[in-house]
């Protein structure tokens, strides 16, 4: 029998708590005189708890010191210290019945209770706040609002005259960052010519991408079963190196109402098809744990790139399966891709504004392909109210923000929608002033470190824990730092040239 909780969502067969009860119970009985374990190793009533306390210990031990290698191999070196003293702080307790064996049939026990009844209470409660649901936004958004078509932007242009006339609340601030050197400019302050370069290169190499987003499909359509369309899509999205990919129906709120890009500037965008397949694709930690120096834009660049490549191929490859299909990459959107991304079940829309990956936090780039090929929509991802609530009370993004763009209160309603939502002109304007997209929320965000065993451990409890939601924002902040210091770039890049 289901059980409703007080927010009228059901529940599973066995309460938490009564699961807490009835391991408690079994728990107890382990310790009753006589037991088998006793019998069978041949212990007496004091050693079998010492065994106990001992190998408790040693596990604690194990897992912190494994934790110090792996932060070692991060070059994580403040957590790796942290870990390693832990690993002889926590295990002491455990070892203590190993020298005062006299009161280990008394301790053991109970603080091997409280160790289990902790994790349990941790692991197993998970209240789900109505406030930190998902939501769905009701608006289409305006391309020619965004920072990168009001850059475009020529001082004094018909364009640009009525532009401010329709608009006239963002002609200050527009003008401060118009008045900075530049994105990608040797006047900078992270200017640096190798990394500044091949950003460059990267976004011209996507420009020439441009032609090739749309087209007309193979006269002759091909039959198609759309599991096994959308099977392939995804592994060979895979096979090329995507982090993850997902497939959605669209809805009238992924695309732009109107585009703000180059020559299609003031054109409607009037071309939707039913399926957005939309992918990510890894930026490296060690380029973005720079930010926001030039390594940050170069990599940002590169995976953009990295990204529109097979966004064109797939398009191409629809098409010629006889269907319509449109690939969505950067300077050449008609949709918003965090959006599309998220209904496909790629992650939520955090703090900072940008998609948040389950494995990679926001440290990825995105593209999408639009179609009407047949296709099997995924789920949305079911880590919606756990990464909410754990933005809600991090905040880590917020606080190292060079430009105080990022709000540190919950979530509002925004065009018409509960959200966080960015100043992007003090954002465009720090970028103005580096030369870089920054990138500083990416590098410290707790959900963007590697993907390996004990980040995915924190990623699990966070998910499936209230308390462990509370409990990773503090241990974040003691193995990491409050505000991490911005990293060097790589030796092969800081080498002068």
């Amino acid at each position: 029998m289901h059980y409703t909780n007080f927010h009228g969502q059901k529940q599973g067969l066995l309460p938490n708590y009564l699961l807490v009860i009835i391991i408690y119970k079994l728990f107890c009985l382990v310790f009753q005189k006589n037991i088998f374990v006793i019998q069978i190793f041949n212990l007496n009533q004091m050693e079998l708890p010492v065994l106990i306390s001992l190998c408790i210990g040693i596990i604690i031990m194990l897992f912190m010191l494994l934790a110090t290698f792996t932060l070692m191999l991060e070059k994580a070196y403040r957590g790796a210290i942290i870990s390693f003293i832990f690993s002889i702080i926590l295990p002491i307790p455990f070892f203590i019945s190993l020298f005062i064996s006299h009161i280990g049939i008394f301790y053991v026990p109970y603080a091997t209770l409280s160790i289990i009844s902790f994790i349990l209470v941790i692991f197993l409660f998970n209240r789900k706040k109505q406030k930190f649901a998902p939501q769905t936004p009701i608006i289409q958004f305006d391309e020619r609002q965004t920072m990168f078509s009001r850059n475009e932007l020529k001082v004094d242009s018909d364009r640009f005259k009525a532009y401010y006339k329709e608009n006239p609340e963002h002609k200050v601030k527009d003008d401060i960052w118009r008045s900075k050197p530049g994105l990608l400019s040797s006047e900078s302050v992270f200017y640096h010519p190798s990394t500044f370069a091949a950003a460059k290169a990267s976004f011209l190499a996507i420009e020439k991408l441009g032609p090739h987003i749309k087209g007309e499909p193979a006269s002759n359509k091909k039959p198609t079963d759309p599991m096994q369309l959308s099977t392939f899509v995804k592994k060979w999205l895979k096979k090329q190196g995507m982090a993850s990919v997902g497939i959605t129906e669209m809805h009238s709120y992924h695309y732009y109402h109107t585009k703000g890009r180059r020559d299609t500037y003031n054109s409607k965008v009037t071309t939707k098809y039913p399926y957005g397949i939309a992918f990510t694709i890894e930026m490296d930690e060690q380029m973005m744990q720079a930010a926001p120096k030039g390594s940050a834009i170069m990599e940002s660049a590169e995976k953009y790139l990295k990204s529109g490549v097979p966004a064109v191929q797939l398009a191409y490859f629809i098409r010629e399966m006889g269907y319509n299909a449109q690939a969505h990459i950067d300077g050449n959107y008609e949709v918003v891709c965090p959006l599309v991304a998220k209904d496909a079940g790629l992650g939520e829309i955090g703090r900072m504004g940008l998609l948040m990956t389950p494995k990679l936090g926001p440290r990825v780039r995105i593209a999408v392909v639009t179609t009407d090929a047949p296709l099997v929509p995924d789920k949305e991802t079911d880590i919606a109210h756990s990464m909410n609530e754990f933005c809600h009370y991090c905040k880590k993004c917020a606080n190292v923000c060079p430009s105080k763009s990022i709000p540190h209160d919950g979530r509002k309603i925004q065009d018409k929608v509960l959200r966080w939502k960015i100043d992007s002109e003090s954002c465009f304007t720090y970028w103005q002033t580096v030369g870089t997209d920054c990138g500083r929320c990416m590098a410290v965000c707790p959900y963007a470190h590697a993907n390996n065993w004990l980040h995915n451990f924190i990623r699990f409890g966070i998910k499936h824990s209230y308390l462990f939601r509370r409990l990773a924002v503090v241990l974040d902040d003691v193995f990491y730092g409050k505000k991490p210091p911005i990293k060097k770039m790589p030796k092969w890049i800081e080498t002068r040239n």
